[in-house]
């Protein structure tokens, strides 16, 4: 095999990819870059010996345009005076083999042009966000005019290399088109981190067999330890670029165009689906490399909420290509739309991924965004429509409003995607908490029912629908009958049978739900089927998300109460009320939950603890509210009472 004229036998393609998902505020920006992006870009300008490839996601270059625009003119001259490339990819990080084709196309496209207007230079080749590959992302490459990418060590193992083809450029073909894929080596990248760098190169160069070749990438997630101060780590990576120039008696630096501009003789090979996931934890709780696993799709199973986020992107692209005519209009709505695919919506990540609201709550935002772009005005219309929207053999109903949306699922007949439209907000975009013990297979909904014993303490249903002994009716997790559709008035009715083998089993529940112009109704009746009296309490529990905990982001409160009044860090019980009011401080929503008969309200925030660098974190998700009414039923008597969610402007 001939890549390159080479006088050692050892290539080093020294890689740098960067990335922060899409919402993070300015802070984390400016920390990533003081901490990441400033220090390694400064220490290889002094060594102009060595090349580099980077990459960049679009959204971070973007903010680097806005805040730091100095860090991509020295990038400009790097690449003007060839010692470092750049990789294109998809703009917004997204995992590309769970897009539809338009979008992976427009996404490569989109970092191409930008790459090209502001460095000068077309790229000629791609990262691939988290390396999730299935073979058809070999036409899309090459049709998006990407000659080659890169793919781990673990990869090249599963499409069935071993020995020195791990340590070699391959090609790779779908439908009559090639690619050319690099390996990064796992190992080595390790190694930089844990400073082992000239004894691990120099170990890779002298096992090479006599006439042999090795190219090898390395792309660490960071390049020294972050854990010190910015000086500290400008110190270490200094450091690191002077034993990198140590190594160049046995190894080459080179970047990957120049490598494929020469490319002869590389073997074929075929890559299943995989890529790289979840972090694997060590005994300490702290994040270790991440693995490879089979399907970027299985998350989309482990995580409910990634598979709403999923389900919803699929919606609103088939909105955008019902367009007509509006050209720049179903363009806005179609990168709105990007925005909302990046691979931090779907699993968790370093950093948090999708255990953090701010994540999830971004993309819901930029989803909404591109479904009122294709919300022609004037010629849209409220309705009800029954869907599968969660793509799981089952039609959801769904109530879209001028200024509300609401999606219902049989199971449980509980909202799991509660929209305000004119922020835009989903306040139900929570994570479900998998307490250990606790059996759900749902993940957290609105007006979610739940029938308990006069003395069951309700606080115990914010953190689990049932564990083994509950002598709690989870309704959530019953799934009950349509009853009526009524799409003209958009008012749909479920029933619950009763069950007798479960707790309080002889209760019949019919609920019936009516979206108005900012409000949401839901009727209950609840009607004693037994042979004998029953007293018991109703919880229709709801989770509702905020921007955030505590008195900046969220007040609660009696409806008609001063703000002094506010529950202290929205939590804690409000006896005896007909009403509760939810001050959303960010968006400046209120949203007002009325009853017509009194209720006991208990609210508690929902966490869930994520290894973020190196330390266990308690993020908020959102907030459980629990009305608590006590009920008396005679035999076939029936209780109603009526709830109303209302949203409007503060």
């Amino acid at each position: 095999m001939t890549i390159a004229k080479m006088s050692v036998p050892l290539t080093l393609i020294i890689g740098s990819h960067n990335h922060i998902p899409y919402g993070m505020g300015d802070d984390e920006l400016e920390r990533f870059y003081l901490k990441k992006l400033k220090p390694f870009i400064t220490a290889l300008n002094k060594f102009p010996e060595i090349q580099a490839v980077l990459h960049h996601s679009g959204f971070l270059l973007q903010w680097l345009d806005k805040a730091h625009s100095e860090y991509l003119s020295l990038v400009e001259d790097l690449v003007a005076r060839k010692q470092v490339e750049l990789l294109g990819g998809a703009f917004y990080e997204p995992l590309l083999p769970l897009l539809p084709l338009t979008d992976k196309l427009g996404q490569i496209e989109l970092m191409t042009t930008y790459i090209r207007k502001e460095f000068g230079k077309r790229p000629q080749g791609c990262w691939l966000p988290a390396l999730a590959w299935d073979q058809s992302l070999t036409g899309v490459l090459h049709s998006s005019g990407m000659g080659y990418t890169f793919l781990r060590e673990e990869q090249f193992i599963q499409a069935g290399l071993s020995g020195e083809a791990l340590y070699t450029p391959h090609i790779t073909e779908d439908q009559g088109k090639i690619i050319t894929v690099f390996p990064i080596s796992s190992q080595l990248t390790r190694d930089f981190t844990a400073g082992k760098l000239t004894h691990a190169v120099e170990h890779l160069a002298l096992e090479i067999p006599p006439g042999g070749r090795r190219v090898i990438s390395v792309f660490p997630e960071q390049w020294v330890q972050q854990s010190g101060n910015i000086q500290e780590i400008e110190d270490g990576l200094f450091r690191l670029f002077e034993e990198l120039s140590a190594c160049e008696s046995f190894a080459d630096f080179n970047t990957p165009a120049k490598l494929y501009k020469n490319r002869q003789g590389l073997t074929r090979a075929y890559f299943p689906d995989s890529f790289e996931g979840e972090p694997v934890e060590d005994s300490s709780g702290e994040d270790g490399r991440p693995q490879i696993d089979v399907s970027p799709r299985q998350f989309l199973i482990t995580y409910p909420e990634a598979n709403r986020i999923y389900a919803k992107m699929m919606f609103i692209h088939v909105l955008i290509n019902q367009l007509r005519g509006d050209k720049a209009r179903k363009r806005n709505a179609r990168e709105s739309l990007w925005k909302a695919q990046g691979l931090d919506s779907f699993y968790r990540r370093p950093g948090g991924g999708i255990y953090r609201n701010t994540t999830r709550n971004a993309a819901y935002r930029a989803l909404l965004g591109a479904e009122k772009i294709t919300r022609e005005k004037g010629v849209f219309i409220p309705s009800l429509m029954t869907l599968d929207f969660d793509l799981d053999g089952e039609d959801e109903y769904l109530f879209q409003g001028e200024y509300i949306n609401c999606y219902i699922k049989t199971l449980g007949a509980g909202v799991f995607e509660f929209d305000y439209l004119p922020k835009p907000w989903n306040y139900l975009a929570t994570l479900e908490i998998q307490e250990k013990d606790a059996v759900s297979d749902r993940f957290r909904t609105g007006f979610a029912d739940f029938l308990a014993p006069p003395d069951f303490p309700p606080e115990v249903l914010a953190v689990a629908d049932h564990r083994p002994g509950f002598p709690v009716r989870c309704c959530v997790l019953e799934r009950y009958e349509v009853r009526e559709a009524d799409k003209a008035h958009r008012k749909a009715c479920f029933r619950l049978a009763p069950n007798t083998s479960l707790p309080l089993g002889s209760v019949e529940i019919e609920k019936t739900y009516h979206l108005d112009k900012d409000t949401l109704s839901v009727i209950y009746t609840l009607t004693n089927r037994g042979g004998k009296d029953m007293e018991f309490n109703f919880i229709p529990r709801l989770e509702l998300s905020f921007p955030g905990e505590g008195d900046s982001y969220q007040r609660i409160l009696k409806p008609g109460d001063e703000a002094k009044n506010a529950l202290p860090h929205a939590e804690g019980t409000i006896p005896d009320t007909a009403g509760v009011e939810f001050r959303d401080l960010k968006n400046e929503v209120i949203l007002t939950l009325k009853s017509d008969r009194n209720f006991n309200a208990y609210m508690q925030p929902t966490r869930v603890t994520c290894p973020i660098d190196g330390k266990n974190v308690s993020l908020y998700q959102s907030t459980c509210v629990l009305p608590v009414t006590a009920v008396l039923l005679k035999e076939e008597a029936s209780w109603t009472a009526e709830y109303r969610l209302k949203l409007s402007p503060q």
